[in-house]
């Protein structure tokens, strides 16, 4: 379930009244907003990184592994794509599409070849673009329609041979990175009002469970120091005086 941008900005905006640090415009906080989302997803990633360095028998590393996949599910995409002809001659299918919200790859994972509209397919293999004339002229490399070859550039996937039938059926897995969240917003024409309009809005995409952790980070950037911020920044304080003593 995605955390809904107008309950955020909502939370955020009574802060600063309560600390009397003005007004957050809607331009500023969605550009804000944006890169807390961003940090948010980022360490989902760190703290994945940690995690599998723990022993694997341990009720930690099960407990905190099912949280993160859950988190981490969110961006996990398994789209059907059906290739094209380009205007250069060649096979093709482009991972964003032009009718959903854009879609930023963060890493491309598996492809499926899904022959004659097979349900279970055959994968896919990657090459790099450098190598295309190389593995298309060697007898032992030449791809077929039963292995099939493609690369991968700027979200556009080209398959190799050409005589791969043009709408054949691909299954795409890939990670994707958070869409920006946008609150978008008119202007009351009498007295200059922002008022929430929710379909030109884009909503947070991180888990929900980060709802306040995103509130936080907002207020951080927007200048308001909360309890648990100004307790982690002291915590880091700390450290950084020990180890410069340690460096005496």
């Amino acid at each position: 379930m995605a955390i809904n941008i107008n309950s955020v900005y909502k939370a955020v905006l009574v802060v600063l009244q309560q600390e009397k640090r003005g007004v957050l415009t809607p331009v500023e906080f969605n550009k804000i907003a944006a890169q807390a989302q961003q940090e948010i997803y980022t360490s989902y990633f760190d703290e994945l990184n940690l995690v599998l360095r723990m022993p694997q028998t341990s009720l930690a590393y099960a407990d905190r592994m099912a949280i993160l996949d859950e988190k981490i599910q969110i961006f996990k995409r398994n789209d059907l794509k059906t290739t094209t002809l380009s205007v250069g001659g060649d096979l093709t299918t482009n991972l964003i599409d032009p009718n959903v919200p854009p879609v930023v790859v963060n890493e491309l994972g598996s492809v499926i070849y899904l022959a004659g509209g097979a349900v279970a397919g055959r994968e896919v293999q990657r090459i790099q673009e450098q190598d295309v004339y190389t593995v298309n002229e060697s007898p032992l490399t030449a791809p077929t329609a039963h292995y099939p070859v493609y690369t991968y550039e700027n979200n556009i996937l080209t398959f190799y041979p050409a005589s791969l039938p043009v709408g054949a059926n691909m299954r795409v897995n890939y990670l994707s990175f958070p869409v920006d969240p946008i609150w978008g917003f008119d202007i009351e024409p009498n007295l200059g009002n922002y008022i929430y309009n929710s379909l030109n809005s884009t909503n947070f995409q991180i888990h929900q469970s980060d709802q306040p952790l995103l509130v936080d980070k907002i207020l951080g950037y927007a200048g308001v120091m909360t309890r648990d911020q100004l307790a982690l920044s002291l915590a880091s304080q700390k450290e950084q005086q020990i180890n410069v003593d340690n460096q005496k």
